[in-house]
């Protein structure tokens, strides 16, 4: 029983899916469908694309892609023609064109504008800092009232 049980674990970590998968068999037109639906926003979820979202609206749109797909219309003409019904929202990835190039090179922008403002703040705080000054020297007045005070501290 306990040589069994080694065996067994080893026998997961090389077939981990023996027995539990469903065997799904994915047609070209399922495949085309996936990649196509993973490109469009679904209009609902404003975050997801169609393939993920659960909203009805984008099952519904699954279904007219695959409508689509079937009429034999390429990639590029589904998505033109969701593009033409949304507009560039639609799209995962806006199109590079435009005021959209804004959305592109916008973050790089900030970063190289927020590392220069970094580095000129921290540039300042360096060249503000005083070099440290050696303490005044002693007046003569004090510096007996120290001796003084030792002096009393050493007889007592």
């Amino acid at each position: 029983m306990f040589r069994l049980v080694p065996i067994l674990i080893i026998l997961c970590f090389v077939f981990p899916t023996a027995g539990l998968a469903e065997v799904v068999d994915e047609t070209e037109i399922d495949q085309q469908v996936r990649e196509i639906a993973k490109t469009l926003r679904c209009t609902v979820c404003q975050t997801e694309n169609i393939w993920e979202s659960g909203a009805p609206l984008a099952h519904q749109m699954r279904e007219a892609v695959r409508e689509r797909v079937r009429q034999g219309q390429s990639a590029e003409e589904i998505r033109a023609y969701f593009h033409s019904r949304y507009g560039d929202y639609i799209m995962m990835e806006p199109p590079k064109q435009g005021v959209n190039w804004l959305i592109w090179v916008a973050p790089f922008l900030l970063l190289f504008g927020g590392g220069i403002l970094l580095w000129r703040e921290v540039k300042g705080w360096v060249t503000r800092t005083p070099a440290p000054q050696p303490p005044p020297a002693l007046d003569e007045t004090s510096r007996r009232r120290i001796e003084r005070e030792l002096h009393q501290d050493k007889l007592e």
